[in-house]
Formats: C-alpha cells, sequence, structure tokens
C-alpha cells in the first residue's frame, strides 16, 4: 500500500514531526514518541512485540501511532528509522542486536559479566555519537563559551558529575567558570550572578531535575545564551537553548552510563584550549 504523501519519508522528518506534535498527542502516542525519540535504532531494527515490550504499550498502540502520523502500519513507518542507519555497516547492526540480546550470566563471573555489557554498550554509545550530525552543535557551543565572559554549569543528580567536570576543565583554559552546585540551598542566589554577556551549560536527564529547569528559566528571563546538553528533544529544557546537543548514554539493567556526556565534556574544554594555544 502506498504511503500517505503527508507522512514523513525519513528519519529527519519523522523526528522534527513527532517533536513538534509532541505536546498535542495523547499520553499513550506521547509515551511512545518519548521511546521513539530515546531509542531511534530499536525503532529501525526490532520487532513490533519486542518494541511493544520494551515501550511498555500494546502493539496496537504502536500502529496507531504510526496511522497517526500517515503511515498505513508499523512496517511503513520503520522504514523511515532505518533511513539512519542504512549507511551504517552490517556489524555496526549486528552489534547492537548482540548487546541488546546479551544476558547478565555467572559463567564468566557475575563481575566478568557485567563489566563486559558496560563495555560492549558503551562502545555502540559512543560510536552512534561519533558518527552523529552532534560535531555542528559541539562547535556552536564551543563558540559561545569563547565568547561570553564567564561559563556557568549545572547539573543536579545524575547530571551532577558531567557539570562538575565540565566546571573543573573549563577552569583549566582562559575559560572564567562558575559551577552552580547549590550549596547550603544557594542555588538560586547563585544564579543571580548571571548576565546576557554569560552563557549557561545546563546538563539535565530523565529524570529531568526541577532545579535545573528552574536556572534555566532565569537564564533566559535575563538573555543568557543557554548551551543544553540532555538525552531527549522534548527535554523540559530544550525550548530555552541556544545550542542542543543530544547524548544518549548506554543503559543496562537500568543503570545509565555517563560515557557518552563525558566524551561531549571533553570535547568542549580540549577545544577551547587549542583555540586558545593557536592564537597565542
Amino acid at each position: 500500500m502506498l504511503m500517505n504523501e503527508s507522512a514523513p519519508a525519513d528519519y529527519e522528518a519523522l523526528q522534527a514531526a513527532m517533536v513538534e506534535r509532541y505536546e498535542s498527542l495523547s499520553n499513550r502516542l506521547r509515551q511512545i514518541a518519548g521511546y521513539a525519540l530515546d531509542h531511534p535504532t530499536d525503532m529501525a531494527i526490532e520487532t513490533i512485540a519486542v518494541i511493544a515490550e520494551r515501550a511498555e504499550v500494546q502493539p496496537s498502540a504502536l500502529i496507531r501511532f504510526a496511522k497517526s502520523f500517515g503511515y498505513t502500519g508499523y512496517s511503513q513507518m520503520q522504514r523511515a528509522f532505518q533511513t539512519r542507519i542504512a549507511e551504517r555497516s552490517a556489524s555496526y547492526k549486528e552489534r547492537v542486536r548482540a548487546a541488546q540480546d546479551s544476558e547478565i550470566t555467572n559463567e564468566l563471573g557475575l563481575e566478568h559479566s557485567l563489566l563486559k555489557q558496560l563495555c560492549t554498550s558503551n562502545i555502540i554509545s559512543l560510536t552512534e555519537l561519533s558518527e552523529s550530525d552532534i560535531h555542528e552543535n559541539l562547535s556552536a557551543a564551543v563558540d559561545l563559551v569563547e565568547a561570553a565572559e564567564t561559563t556557568y554549569v549545572v547539573g543536579h543528580r545524575r547530571s551532577f558529575p558531567v557539570a562538575a567536570y565540565i566546571a573543573y576543565a573549563l577552569s583549566h583554559t582562559e575559560s572564567r567558570t562558575h559551577l552552580l552546585d547549590g550549596v547550603g540551598g544557594m542555588l538560586h542566589e547563585q544564579a543571580q550572578c548571571m548576565s546576557d554577556k554569560d552563557v549557561l551549560i545546563a546538563i539535565s536527564y530523565s529524570e529531568y531535575a526541577h532545579e535545573t529547569a528552574e536556572v534555566v528559566s532565569l537564564a533566559s528571563q535575563r538573555g543568557v545564551a543557554v548551551i543544553v546538553i540532555t538525552d531527549s528533544q522534548i527535554s523540559p529544557i530544550v525550548p530555552a537553548a541556544r545550542v542542543f546537543l543530544k547524548v544518549l548514554d548506554a543503559e543496562v539493567l537500568s543503570f545509565r552510563s555517563l560515557t557518552g556526556s563525558m566524551s561531549v565534556a571533553q570535547t568542549i574544554a580540549m577545544s577551547l584550549a587549542f583555540r586558545a594555544s593557536k592564537q597565542n
């Protein structure tokens, strides 16, 4: 059956459509959109039964989701996701499947098995990050930090190690940097120091910390440029972003890594250092 002319023909178009329509979708379809945006590789290579189980919805809901975007069914929508990885090697796709299908066992010893799974998942995550189009936005982020009078950094809970590292690394460049850590309940007071000559790097992952969202809101009110590092286009702090850096870290047994995020953090700091060295 032919695809409706209004249906997105490739992943980029479908991704844009999901983000644009996200707030208007029903709760169930919004749940599917969130999963699809966060796990596009799964959507490209897995069966409808597997996706239904992982997204915690019924297969019929996935079909309804596909039809809401103009497709005749799930398989037709899946082809749009497959355009994202069409040029990648078969070995890459096989590694993705192997990591997703592998189980933690005691055959090699629990610790060895866990370490192997974590390493494999991180390798795949880093491969996907390196092959993404994030480099253009990374360059824009470095431009903002380089031009800013002061760089403020905020991140809470799981995001805090990334924020702390960025602040530490930038302190070794020529960038004046402050970590908004909220010690003593002083987060709001710390954020009050931001001005329109500064830049804020905000890191937030699901479940998104309300403290970070509040700082981002204040930054927007003050005309501060905001660089957002997060895991989804539908993160609540994305609308305020001057530059948006999407990072999907590996996840094993609900434990999420920070390997990709730390790589992005290091890239920002190292880029500034290299730029400074060329100017001297």
